[in-house]
């Protein structure tokens, strides 16, 4: 079976980086984490485990592993020990996390913070924070296109300076505002959304808005080439493989956006998830991979592809 492999399939900008200043933390040595999932991709996340880095899921799990840490402190300065020994080395994930408590984690004891939230994560962040400050106390109402339950976008909208309305639904934002038309809005996205959408939602803005929306264009063009990479394969093969993360937004998004345009598609974690069965009557698979997914595990999908 002939594959016709994504040039842009694996690892982002922003991903390559998070991985980059985890693995310093790890080389340095001393107790290490990170504060949810650095990325969503099962295999990186169990070999970082492996490494003995810690994913903590909520503040109160960093409280609880610090105990010890303040248990010990006394007796540590007694015995003239070392003050790294009583350090938690704490990596913010690559999707950022909310403002609150990033702030709450700086203040604690015994913890060295450090922020691996993608670069354009962070412009989205900063962005949304200037644009919602408002004049002379004026609100402004922030309309965000994303995926309410993805921590990225809990981020983004924690850094919103008065409402924020939260769908991945283009309609849903487009009939808010037509409710609404008096607000003075700002138009947002999660990093990782479709960016024709997008548009769509831009343009009805400013026809129903009594006022002119502020737009910020937070969409990354990473993902935006991606996909379009993507849907041009689509359109010179029998089916597509998609290999990434289940809990990865842009990598389910990908997939989406392919079986979108009637191709058959299927989503996996690695090779091992492939049925032969699903290719009986493909001669030409197209393969792409969602930005959190490593080469190797893109290298043996095509593998076992190429040798059906």
């Amino acid at each position: 079976m002939e594959v016709i492999r994504s040039g842009r399939a694996g690892f982002c900008m922003g991903v390559a980086l998070a991985l980059k200043k985890l693995d310093d933390l790890v080389e340095k040595g001393g107790h290490v984490g990170t504060f949810g999932p650095i990325i969503h991709n099962p295999f990186v996340l169990e070999e970082y485990a492996m490494k003995g880095v810690r994913c903590f899921g909520s503040v109160q799990a960093v409280k609880e592993a610090l105990e010890p840490f303040y248990v010990f402190s006394e007796t540590i300065e007694k015995e003239g020990g070392r003050e790294e020994q009583l350090r938690l080395n704490l990596l913010i994930r690559a999707h950022g996390i909310p403002h609150s408590t990033e702030s709450f984690l700086r203040s604690l004891m015994h913890v060295s913070l450090m922020d691996a939230t993608c670069p354009r994560v962070k412009e989205a962040q900063n962005a949304i924070a200037r644009a919602t400050q408002g004049e002379n106390g004026e609100a402004v109402t922030l309309l965000l296109f994303g995926d309410a339950n993805h921590p990225e976008v809990d981020g983004l909208v924690s850094y919103a300076k008065g409402k924020y309305i939260i769908s991945p639904e283009p309609q849903k934002l487009i009939e808010y505002a037509k409710k609404n038309q008096h607000e003075l809005m700002v138009l947002a996205a999660q990093t990782t959304q479709d960016r024709p959408l997008f548009d769509v939602i831009k343009k009805e803005l400013c026809a129903v808005l009594d006022r002119k929306p502020v737009i910020l264009e937070t969409i990354c063009d990473a993902t935006k080439l991606r996909q379009e990479e993507a849907l041009a394969i689509a359109e010179q093969v029998d089916a597509m493989v998609v290999v990434g993360g289940k809990e990865s937004g842009n990598t389910k998004r990908l997939a989406e956006l392919v079986f979108s345009k009637n191709i058959p598609t299927v989503l996996v974690e690695s090779a091992d998830e492939l049925e032969r069965e699903f290719f009986q009557k493909v001669n030409k698979v197209g393969l792409t991979a969602g930005a959190s997914t490593p080469k190797r595990l893109v290298d043996e999908a095509e593998r076992v592809l190429s040798s059906w």
